[in-house]
């Protein structure tokens, strides 16, 4: 397995170290046996198939999930005894639209770990979260009910609460998912003035081509790390093949790695067709 050496920060101390990690739920693991090193100023994507493991990796290190086996570190303490300090960015369809909650109120929850008065908040608090909220581009948005705003709009704002609290560590589940093509790439290039503001990240998509593909470091998962490393060294039939279980058929155009599924036709009798073109 490789290990984790990207951009401007490569000679820096681990910030996570996930080390031989079985983990789980209520007794069942839903991964096995993984190791991993993220170093300040990475910006990780993690990808694989729906029910892989992706949030589950995320969960570890959050200390959120049960350790059957192994140790996580953050900060090179262990999330056992530690309740480490990141941001979280949860999946928007886990989001409880009905909850009567504003704007404001949402990135305020970003300050409940830091505020002695909690639920009560002070000037130095809400000024934090007002600048936030204008980096953002969200101030406008303070007193309307969370429910009211788009799809990057609620992005913006659980990414407000996230970041309110300054974490060195940025984890975010799906962070892309449902939202159009326009404000997926505004969210990515957020991500990227923030990871180079000196802020980690770690994201989980299933976006190979429209996300994955642009990252510095990617890790296949599925319930263990399957690789890891550059997309263009990563993203290659066979490793896909072992993270999908499935066919992935992939090209090479004008220095970009282009990733596709074999495409299917079902025919009356209903049975599946291979339509992949013949290679010359």
């Amino acid at each position: 397995m490789l290990h984790p050496i990207p951009h401007q920060y490569e000679h820096e101390e681990p910030i996570v170290e996930i080390k031989d990690v079985t983990c789980g739920y209520d007794g069942s693991p839903v991964l096995r046996d993984v190791s991993l090193v993220v170093k300040r100023g990475d910006f990780v994507g993690l990808l694989g198939p729906s029910g892989s493991g992706k949030t589950t990796l995320l969960r570890s290190i959050m200390g959120a999930v049960s350790l059957y086996e192994g140790d996580v570190l953050v900060d090179g303490r262990s999330v056992r005894t530690n309740r480490p300090r990141v941001g979280y960015v949860p999946q928007l369809e886990t989001i409880d639209w009905n909850f009567p909650v504003t704007v404001e109120q949402v990135v305020m929850m970003g300050r409940t770990s830091e505020s002695v008065l909690f639920p009560w908040f002070s000037g130095r608090d809400r000024g934090m979260a007002r600048q936030i909220m204008e980096r953002l581009s969200i101030a406008d948005l303070a007193g309307r009910h969370i429910r009211e705003l788009s799809g990057g709009q609620q992005q913006r704002a659980f990414l407000a609460r996230a970041l309110v609290s300054s974490p060195r560590l940025l984890l975010l589940d799906e962070p892309t998912m449902g939202v159009d093509i326009k404000t997926r790439d505004e969210v990515m290039h957020l991500l990227d003035e923030l990871n180079h503001q000196d802020v980690t990240i770690v994201m989980t998509t299933h976006e190979i081509n429209s996300v994955a593909a642009h990252l510095p470091w990617v890790v296949c998962i599925n319930h263990g790390i399957v690789a890891e490393g550059a997309p263009n060294d990563v993203f290659t039939p066979q490793i896909l093949r072992r993270t999908y279980d499935a066919e992935i058929h992939v090209t090479r155009y004008r220095g970009m790695t282009l990733v596709a599924e074999s495409p299917h036709v079902f025919g009356r009798n209903g049975r599946k067709t291979d339509m992949t073109p013949e290679r010359e």
